[in-house]
């Protein structure tokens, strides 16, 4: 893998925030031609740095305003163990994220729901069932102060 320099950061700064920008656009923002623009975002998908590009959706239009971060503690750390759970939790589709952690919980998961009722139906029907589970916690978000999916590059 090629090292990033200055012209690929600032292509992928911009494709963060704006992914269905055409080629002569980015080429025009970064200051460079657009083949040669177009043969950097080439290598940078084929070197796995851009992994896809994806439509950001509004949670509130697709009724799914309410977030709750929800701690899990597992009854046993063996391989065993956190390998079905992490098999499982990945199917549950209201689940965006699903983090290995250090610290007092063995995973935190970022979950989506309509609101409360729904968060309740998705805790008892797919949470609760979840292999190795001793504990859980879990903490609504009353608002997104921040949020961002682009990372410092």
């Amino acid at each position: 893998m090629s090292e990033l320099d200055r012209t690929d950061t600032r292509i992928l700064r911009v494709l963060q925030k704006s992914g269905r920008m055409s080629n002569a656009d980015l080429a025009e923002k970064v200051n460079l031609s657009a083949s040669a623009c177009h043969r950097r975002v080439q290598r940078l998908e084929k070197e796995g740095i851009i992994r896809d590009y994806v439509a950001m959706l509004d949670p509130r239009k697709v009724n799914r305003p309410t977030t709750v971060f929800v701690e899990i503690t597992l009854s046993g750390q063996a391989d065993e163990v956190l390998d079905a759970f992490e098999r499982e939790v990945a199917r549950i589709p209201d689940v965006l994220e699903c983090h290995l952690m250090a610290g007092s919980a063995d995973y935190l998961l970022k979950v989506v729901a309509a609101d409360t009722e729904d968060f309740a139906l998705i805790h008892r029907r797919s949470l609760a069932r979840l292999p190795g589970v001793a504990q859980m916690q879990s903490s609504f978000a009353l608002r997104t102060v921040f949020k961002t999916t682009a990372l410092p590059v």
